[in-house]
């Protein structure tokens, strides 16, 4: 009688022990979660790939703005691409107007995707192209609509590495067609820059693009916005190796 007892409770207690193992194994699972989630979310706080990075609200001013725009570039040079609104939703959603909060004056050339290089979407950027980033009486005409118009709060200049244009302008050799109108455009800021120490080419490429921001601010439309705080003017320099835009004015 005593041995069946005995028995019995050894399978009690047995069963108490594998019972408390599951249980104290699923705390640990559950605890080491609560864990691993925490951590995710403080290093989520600590880089530029938040959401607050990525979204953009009416309320944020150009400079907080132009952060955003930046930190894109910084996820792209990282290769920590988010590729917000790319998808089908975000082509529905913006199909009957846009919004774009930053309008871009960029090269035409092939290297410079405007949109890849600050990991952004559809609706975000009003860009216009043209070669050597020349703003003609139409791309300013462009720039008007993407800011006073469409409400962008950056207006960005962008130059970069190795321009052609700026390198043809600089060679001052006759060219067939209209890109000898686009070399003229440009020759300005090559003399410019011509006595300046460092690379020839990257101080042409940089002055071509303060050059260019000189004339876009003499818009009425664009000194407006800029007078009344709700249009930052800046400019920007591409590196073709990096993938980095700098800011440079």
């Amino acid at each position: 009688m005593n041995t069946n007892s005995e028995n019995f409770n050894s399978k009690i207690s047995r069963r108490k022990i594998l019972n408390y193992g599951k249980f104290a194994l699923a705390a640990g699972a559950t605890s080491l979660a609560v864990s691993c989630q925490t951590k995710n979310i403080e290093q989520a706080k600590a880089t530029p790939t938040t959401l607050a990075k990525i979204e953009v609200s009416p309320e944020m001013s150009p400079d907080e703005i132009l952060e955003v725009l930046m930190a894109g570039n910084q996820r792209f040079v990282q290769n920590k691409l988010t590729n917000p609104n790319v998808s089908m939703a975000r082509v529905t959603e913006v199909a009957d107007g846009q919004n774009p909060f930053v309008t871009i004056l960029s090269c035409a050339d092939s290297r410079v995707p405007v949109e890849i290089l600050f990991d952004r979407g559809f609706g975000d950027l009003f860009v216009v192209r043209e070669a050597g980033n020349i703003a003609t009486p139409e791309e300013i005409g462009s720039i008007e609509y993407g800011t006073f118009v469409l409400g962008s709060k950056v207006l960005m200049v962008l130059g970069h590495e190795n321009c052609g244009a700026v390198q043809a302008a600089m060679a001052e050799k006759p060219l067939p067609g209209q890109i000898g109108s686009i070399v003229a455009a440009i020759k300005p800021a090559v003399e410019a820059a011509k006595n300046q120490p460092g690379n020839p080419v990257e101080n042409a490429v940089k002055a071509n693009v303060v050059a260019q921001m000189k004339i876009i601010n003499s818009s009425p439309l664009i000194s407006q916005l800029v007078k009344e705080n709700k249009l930052k003017v800046v400019g920007g320099y591409y590196d073709l190796d990096e993938g980095k835009v700098s800011l440079i004015s």
